[in-house]
């Protein structure tokens, strides 16, 4: 009876899910066999649980790894979905997570372990030839582990939100990411802890983890927050070279360089590993690779709510096509939804475009029209006491990420604000702005954030791409500032926004002005930041810009005058 139960128990939540997510419904039954063992190189055994469909010919295997567990809610959208449809499903956890031996170093041990669990696959008597991954974030990176030396059974991969460079995600902007990898450590040190335990403490622990992210030195305000867990913490913050061989080994670069195997790339425009995404997707695609992509209005954790009937379903379709040999429903290469307007399908990612620029004006203005040699420059104060503070944008914290109101930031004293005048008409940008300041500083140690947003009628500022540069030293010149990738219609209408400040914190850490490692720098400096718009430099924004959407063969309508 418990078995019976038990199918009875599975049929539901897996018809529940189906109905949730808006896919078609399960088709077979599964056993779900908990705590196995597969044993490492070095002695460690990591826990898994394999789900088994009853089926006699089942379509393929799944293989999942991650350092979140192995129930709720990966279970549910990384097992049971492709268990119920005919997937055998190995969901394992990395090592030194929920009951898996070894100590827990993130990134280091992916690429070896990944290996030896494909060696212990192969031994095993169900096993179907040939597998693929899925997963996302973490779940990501374990599969670029693994496709660094793809072996020859790996069919296919479906990589959402999934960074492969974990230097480019701390680091690529120059200045630390605070927020999202303090709170990252400080969330997998309470991870295993009892639910009734973690949701008693949640306000608390938000607060204590605010009070670490503003308090200095960086270092120590860290560990004050972290005790005893997550030890790996400093040396990320301590190493701030891109060229150190600290990162090497979190470093998956050579999967873009050698693996042939399907991808599928899932992403959200205001998901913290967007850019990554992206040069995954280019890379891939310049090597002939078979690749696709899909990128919605979503942020990193909106990718297991708001996109997981598309995720699922689109992930079912790859499975379906390159490991189980059914015909595709994919109808392009790339997706991606457009902001006030909605889906569309690309040959390729990006379209060509036209070029708009928009001159940054004294008065905060910002036209077409090349202002006069003589304008009088803009100036802010930066004080690293006071950081500007984060308003949106790409990072991790739930209820904070994402698109935001902003218009309390443009009405800052430390934040430069430049508006257009309503635009005439629609106009469709698609790929990465730029921003090019004539800039200078008093000081030689100093962050630029630059941020493009679009202002309603009735007023209201809402972020559409942002851009981060730290400046050590910076020689004289003009300043590029590439901003997010997006696709956009502004509307007939609407005016577009240029801020600019000297920090956005925390989702940065902020620079203190004196050049002292970020780690245990204390003393703070502040900065005087000037933008030049006449004969000291012209500053502008760059779009790529058009009059229309895309065409079907990826060509454009070039825009005329913006505003």
């Amino acid at each position: 009876m418990t078995g019976v139960r038990s199918r009875r128990a599975h049929r539901f939540v897996d018809r529940a899910l189906s109905r949730h997510l808006r896919i078609a419904p399960p088709t077979v039954d599964y056993l779900v066999h908990r705590a196995v063992g597969i044993p490492m190189r070095d002695g460690a055994v990591l826990r898994a649980t394999h789900y088994a469909p009853d089926l006699d010919k089942p379509l393929g295997t799944i293989l999942v790894r991650g350092p979140y567990g192995r129930s709720f809610p990966f279970s549910l959208v990384y097992a049971r979905l492709y268990a119920a449809r005919g997937y055998h499903v190995v969901l394992q956890s990395v090592r030194g997570t929920f009951g898996s031996g070894g100590d827990f170093v993130p990134m280091v041990h992916e690429a070896d372990d990944a290996a030896d669990t494909v060696v212990w696959l192969r031994e095993q008597p169900w096993f179907t030839g040939s597998f693929a991954t899925v997963g996302l974030s973490y779940l990501g990176f374990t599969q670029w582990a693994l496709l660094s030396d793809p072996p020859p059974e790996l069919a296919a991969a479906v990589v959402t939100v999934g960074p492969h460079d974990f230097y480019e995600s701390s680091w690529g902007t120059g200045s630390f990411s605070l927020n999202d990898f303090l709170s990252w450590s400080d969330s997998i040190a309470h991870q295993e802890e009892a639910l009734a335990r973690k949701l008693a403490l949640q306000n608390r622990a938000a607060r204590r983890l605010d009070q670490a992210m503003h308090g200095l030195p960086l270092g120590s305000a860290g560990r004050g927050l972290l005790g005893a867990n997550s030890p790996w913490y400093e040396s990320w913050v301590e190493h701030p070279r891109g060229d150190d061989p600290f990162w090497d080994a979190m470093r998956m670069n050579s999967a873009l360089d050698r693996s042939d195997v399907p991808v599928l790339l899932l992403s959200g425009w205001q998901d913290l590993f967007l850019e990554q995404t992206l040069e995954q997707y280019r890379r891939l695609r310049n090597r002939g690779v078979d690749v696709a992509m899909t990128v919605g209005p979503w942020t990193h954790s909106e990718m297991m709510t708001k996109a997981g009937g598309t995720a699922a379903a689109e992930s079912l379709d790859w499975l379906g096509t390159h490991l189980a040999g059914a015909p595709t429903t994919r109808r392009s290469r790339v997706r991606v939804y457009v902001a006030h307007h909605g889906w569309i399908d690309m040959p390729d990612w990006p379209p060509a475009t036209g070029e708009g620029v928009l001159y940054l004006q004294p008065a905060g203005r910002l036209a077409a029209a090349r202002p006069p040699a003589d304008a009088t420059p803009s100036t802010f104060r930066y004080d690293p006491a006071d950081p500007t503070p984060t308003v949106g944008g790409r990072f991790l914290t739930q209820n904070k990420s994402g698109y935001r109101d902003d218009s309390a930031l443009a009405r800052r004293t430390d934040v430069l604000s430049f508006t257009s005048g309503p635009l005439d008409a629609d106009l469709y940008v698609f790929g990465s702005p730029v921003v090019e300041l004539a800039h200078d500083s008093d000081i030689g140690h100093v962050d630029l954030f630059v941020r493009i947003s679009e202002v309603d009628a009735r007023g209201r500022s809402r972020n559409v791409s942002d851009g981060y540069r730290r400046l050590n030293r910076p020689a004289p010149g003009p300043v590029r500032v590439e901003l997010d990738a997006i696709a956009h219609r502004f509307p007939a209408g609407t005016q577009i926004r240029v801020l600019i400040a000297g920090g956005s914190h925390p989702r940065y850490a902020r620079n203190l002005g004196t050049g002292e490692p970020v780690l245990t720098g204390q003393r703070m400096v502040p900065a005087l930041h000037t933008v030049r718009h006449g004969a000291g430099g012209l500053s502008r924004l760059i779009l790529p810009a058009s009059a229309g959407l895309p065409s079907a063969d990826g060509g454009a309508n070039p825009a005329g005058d913006l505003v």
